[in-house]
């Protein structure tokens, strides 16, 4: 469905759709888990681990780095993948990306540190945290298509939600595992007890795989084949004809990839090092908030069939640049409950917006290049902005001397580019399905 039209009147759920939603839900939750843990390992172990020959926030620094590595990856992943996915189908392309994501978080379990292996250490994580980028920058787009494009008719961006109920499911478990460890004496939790988040893994993917394999190849990359509109080079085709959304798309997508790198990465790393407020207090406090966006973001997707995609996207993105001040200077109290309110009411506002996105991205795409098109706009805007996030935060702040208002600007710069690009991208989508149905080339 286009984000500016009506919907259809919503129909009955196939067994399919059911089971093509449930493992991209679950399939996707356990890739965000992966990459959640790697990025909570970076704002706590990390820079004390594979980087302890600098100070503490250059090691901070450092560690962060390593968590962008997967997002410089990510479009490599969306590129490879998107290609075998517009080519050969959804389902398997999605089994490998799982397998791959499963295989590197496990690795990270067992890789030796600076003091171990010496400089070897920093390289091998660096070049595991490039697998999982590669494997997530695959996994996002063919999950949101598997969803919905096995959707009822008029619901395929509620479908896609549930792709985006997997980031705070995701977190949610993160930051549970990490609890259970977290409450280690300082010792044992940098000695072991930080592995066993990546080791779990192991566990998760073969849930995660048993459920994958059971689902059918998506009904409407049956119909492509069968009518043999198979694209030959999807990438050639996407830079070809469809670029403005490449291009729109990566802006609409920003907010949606960093938010949660603010508060999951950032938050955690500035209030447990800066204003020193106990690691598992925090914990618990993103947990609470991960929550929170798991429960609002089903209602925000009902609500936005309602108010229009459209209008509901770019609402809660002006909303979250009101509540942006109110949200840091609550978390700058050092008091948990009011960090907790701060980080909720922009998380309510911004997660709507989040929810929303896959199935907005989705639309704007014709479906012969669909996995490649929006793979290429999320995953570029991921190495772009999200995954430069923390470091750019963390740099903002060092750079103002332990001040927060230049981060606080920049947070909010981010919403404001955000909202304008999911408004024009719904324009030029609208003309460009019009034309469509007119019988014109592509709108490049």
């Amino acid at each position: 469905m286009h984000a500016t039209e009506q919907p259809h009147a919503p129909t009955g759920a196939t067994p399919q759709a059911k089971r093509a939603g449930l493992a991209s839900f679950v399939g996707t939750t356990i890739e965000w888990y992966d990459f959640f843990i790697y990025g909570t390992a970076s704002a706590l172990v990390f820079g004390k681990l594979f980087f302890p020959d600098v100070s503490p926030a250059a090691g901070v620094l450092a560690s962060f780095a390593t968590f962008w590595v997967g997002f410089l990856a990510r479009p490599l992943g969306g590129i490879v993948f998107g290609h075998f996915g517009d080519r050969l189908g959804r389902k398997g392309t999605l089994v490998t990306t799982l397998l791959l994501m499963g295989g590197a978080t496990f690795l990270v379990g067992v890789l030796p540190t600076h003091a171990q292996i010496g400089v070897a250490a920093p390289i091998l994580l660096a070049l595991l945290r490039a697998v999982q980028g590669i494997a997530v920058g695959g996994e996002w787009g063919g999950a949101v298509l598997m969803a919905s494009e096995n959707a009822p008719k008029g619901r395929g961006s509620l479908f896609a939600m549930l792709v985006q109920q997997g980031s705070p499911a995701g977190s949610i478990l993160a930051t549970l595992v990490f609890l259970a460890v977290g409450g280690l004496d300082d010792q044992a939790f940098l000695s072991w007890g930080w592995r066993l988040p990546f080791l779990f893994s192991g566990l998760l993917v073969v849930v995660a795989l048993v459920i994958r394999l059971k689902v059918e190849e998506s009904d409407e990359f049956e119909r492509i084949k069968e009518e043999g509109a198979v694209a030959k080079l999807p990438v050639v085709e996407v830079v070809r004809t469809a670029w403005r959304i490449v291009l729109l798309g990566i802006g609409a997508s920003i907010m949606g990839i960093s938010a949660a790198y603010f508060t999951n990465t950032f938050v955690l790393s500035w209030t447990t090092n800066e204003l020193h407020i106990d690691r598992q207090t925090m914990l618990y406090v993103l947990l609470g908030v991960s929550v929170v966006q798991f429960l609002w973001q089903p209602a925000a997707a009902l609500l936005s069939e309602r108010v229009g995609e459209t209008r509901f996207m770019v609402c809660s993105l002006l909303a979250n640049v009101l509540l942006a001040v109110p949200m840091f200077l609550l978390i700058g109290t050092e008091r948990p409950v009011l960090a907790f309110l701060g980080i909720a009411l922009a998380t309510i506002a911004g997660s709507g917006y989040y929810a929303v996105l896959a199935g907005f991205l989705a639309a704007a795409f014709p479906s012969r290049v669909r996995y490649t098109g929006i793979s290429l706009a999320y995953q570029l805007c991921s190495t772009l902005i999200g995954g430069t996030t923390p470091m750019a935060a963390q740099a903002l702040l060092t750079w103002g001397s332990g001040s927060i208002w230049p981060v606080v600007a920049f947070y909010v710069f981010l919403l404001l580019v955000t909202a304008g690009c999911v408004a024009a991208l719904a324009r030029f989508t609208a003309r460009r399905v019009a034309g469509v149905s007119q019988g014109e080339p592509l709108p490049v």
